[in-house]
């Protein structure tokens, strides 16, 4: 199982969860779409030969963005960071996947 934390402006929140969802993320039990998310403030500056999707070249930008995490089996997790990344509205998302480890199995 892995856990994947992602940032994304609230524009695009429920179309990136939706994506992830369908290709399996976001299942724990006998739930699905299970998903934690929270507003904060991310920021950035864009380069030269960036295609920013917000702010302006060499400005330092602000954006309010929403944190989510949710949990993908092995068996889905490149389908669900590829999901990720072609609904995601940034030329590079900023996203982290971490593995999980079962404590109660032996």
């Amino acid at each position: 199982m892995y856990k994947v934390v992602f940032f994304v402006p609230e524009s695009h929140l429920e179309n990136v969860k939706t994506a992830m969802f369908s290709v399996g993320a976001g299942l724990i039990g006998n739930y699905d779409c299970c998903a934690w998310q929270i507003k904060g403030e991310g920021q950035f500056r864009a380069l030269e030969g960036s295609q920013a999707f917000i702010g302006k070249l060499n400005q330092l930008e602000k954006v309010e963005e929403f944190r989510v995490e949710l949990v993908c089996p092995e068996m889905h997790i490149k389908a669900a960071i590829q999901a990720l990344i072609e609904a995601h509205p940034y030329e590079t998302p900023a996203f982290e996947v971490l593995k999980m480890i079962d404590v109660f199995s032996s």
